[in-house]
C-alpha cells in the first residue's frame, strides 16, 4: 500500500513561512535540491492544497527555460510537470500541468487512492496537511529543519485535541545545516 508523506520545510522555531508568506529563508542549495529530486521524483502523485499548487504552478512549469536555473532546478521542473497532481480546492474549477481538482478530502477516497499501485503520495500545503493529520491519513512526516529562527509567521501544525506519538525513521544533516527528521506516524 502506498504511503502519504508530508514533506515540509520548517524553521527551527516551527514556522513553514514567515510574515507575509516569506519563504526567502529556505536554504535550498544543489545538494538539498538533488535530494528532493530523488525523493519526490519517485512519488506516484503530489497531493496539494490550492495555495501550494498555485505557488508551484507560478514557477516550475517554465523553470527549466530560465538560464539562471541550476541543473537540479531544471530536473525538478520536469518532475513537477510530469507528476500527476491532485489539488484540493473549493475555489479552483480547473488546474493545469497534469492536475485534477478535488473539492473535499474524503477519508475513504484517500484510502482507495493509497490502495492503488504506484509510488507514495507527497502531501503539500499546511492547511491540507492539517486536514489529513486530523483524519489520521499521514503515514510519514519528512521535516526539513532549516537553521534559522524566523520569529513569527505561520506554524506548520495547528493546535489539536490529541497527541500523536511518532517513531523516528531517519535523520540526515546536509552541508548547509538543514536537517531532515523523518518520522512514521
Amino acid at each position: 500500500m502506498r504511503k502519504i508523506i508530508l514533506a515540509m520545510q520548517v524553521s527551527l522555531d516551527g514556522f513553514f513561512e514567515g510574515p507575509d508568506h516569506d519563504l526567502s529563508w529556505h536554504m535550498v542549495d544543489d545538494e538539498l535540491h538533488r535530494h528532493f529530486n530523488e525523493r519526490l521524483g519517485a512519488m506516484g502523485a503530489f497531493l496539494d492544497g490550492r495555495v501550494m499548487y498555485e505557488l508551484m504552478a507560478g514557477f516550475w512549469p517554465t523553470a527549466d527555460k530560465d538560464p539562471a536555473s541550476t541543473a537540479p532546478m531544471v530536473e525538478f521542473a520536469r518532475i513537477w510537470r510530469d507528476m500527476p497532481k491532485i489539488v484540493y480546492s473549493r475555489t479552483l474549477t480547473t488546474a493545469d500541468w497534469n492536475a485534477t481538482v478535488v473539492r473535499d478530502v474524503v477519508a475513504d477516497e484517500i484510502l482507495e487512492l493509497k490502495a492503488q499501485p504506484g509510488g507514495d503520495l507527497a502531501l503539500g500545503g499546511a492547511d491540507l496537511a492539517d486536514t489529513f493529520r486530523r483524519l489520521g491519513l499521514i503515514d510519514e512526516y519528512w521535516l526539513y529543519v532549516h537553521p534559522v529562527l524566523v520569529g513569527r509567521g505561520r506554524s506548520l501544525f495547528k493546535p489539536a485535541d490529541s497527541m500523536a506519538q511518532l517513531r523516528l525513521l531517519e535523520t540526515r544533516a546536509f552541508g548547509n545545516g538543514v536537517v531532515l527528521l523523518r518520522y512514521a506516524a
